[in-house]
C-alpha cells in the first residue's frame, strides 16, 4: 500500500464560509498515482469541518442557518471564560465533524451524482489548512 499526503491552505474571506475543494482533491488524488483505496480529508482546526453535500446555493445556506440555530453565536459559552469568542465555531464543527473519507475507485473520487466536498470554515479570516491523505495501491 502507498500513501501520499498533501496539504490545502485557506484564509476565508468570511468569518463563515463553505469552500468547495473537490477539484483540489481530485488534483491531489491524480499527484498521487493511487488508483483504489481512500482519501482522507481532514480540517486542521477545531472550528472548521469538512462537510460532503450538494453544491447547491439553497442548501448552502439552509445548512449554515441550520447550524447557527443549533449553536448560534452566545457570549455565554463557558468557553469564554478562557478569553476565547468562538465557542458556537467549536460547536458547528461536532455538527459537521472534521474529517470525511472518501472512496477511490479506478483512480477517481468515488463520489455520489451530486456530492461535493466542502471545508466548512466557522472562525475564518485567518490561516488554517487541511491535510488530504490518500492511502490504496
Amino acid at each position: 500500500m502507498k500513501a501520499y499526503t498533501d496539504y490545502l491552505w485557506f484564509n476565508t474571506e468570511k468569518q463563515k464560509e463553505f469552500v468547495n475543494i473537490t477539484s483540489d482533491c481530485e488534483r491531489i488524488l491524480r499527484e498521487s498515482g493511487i488508483r483504489d483505496g481512500m482519501m482522507l480529508v481532514s480540517a486542521m482546526h477545531i472550528t472548521a469541518g469538512i462537510w460532503v453535500n450538494d453544491n447547491e446555493s439553497g442548501i448552502l445556506a439552509d445548512a449554515m442557518e441550520f447550524l447557527e440555530r443549533l449553536a448560534p453565536f452566545d457570549r455565554g459559552y463557558r468557553h469564554h471564560r478562557t478569553g476565547e469568542t468562538n465557542g458556537d465555531a467549536h460547536l458547528k464543527n461536532l455538527l459537521t465533524h472534521h474529517q470525511a473519507i472518501i472512496p477511490v475507485t479506478a483512480g477517481t473520487l468515488d463520489l455520489g451524482p451530486w456530492q461535493t466536498i466542502f471545508y466548512a470554515e466557522f472562525d475564518g479570516q485567518r490561516r488554517k489548512r487541511v491535510v488530504v491523505k490518500v492511502m490504496g495501491e
